[in-house]
């Protein structure tokens, strides 16, 4: 069994809105130095799956079909053995 964790960024030439928006009002708020704020996405989950190089073909299958826009996105994830 192993633990999943996925993080999803928009790609770095992609503009951030949000990122920005937050930068900017943690710098209103007086916390200076703040720069270069990317907001993404993390998903985590369990698989029952036992083959490692399998479930990491298979979590990579996931985030080009469903949990990312790779257009826009990019991914990584890492795989944690549990129990």
């Amino acid at each position: 069994m192993y633990k999943v964790k996925v993080h999803i960024l928009l790609k770095d030439d992609v503009l951030d809105p949000q990122g920005k928006t937050v930068s900017n009002a943690l710098e209103n708020l007086g916390f200076i130095g703040v720069s270069n704020m990317r907001i993404g996405k993390f998903i985590e989950f369990t698989s029952t799956e036992s083959d490692e190089k399998r479930l990491s073909k298979n979590v990579k299958e996931m985030c080009e079909k469903v949990l990312a826009n790779t257009v826009i996105e990019k991914y990584d994830f890492s795989l944690e053995r549990i129990q």
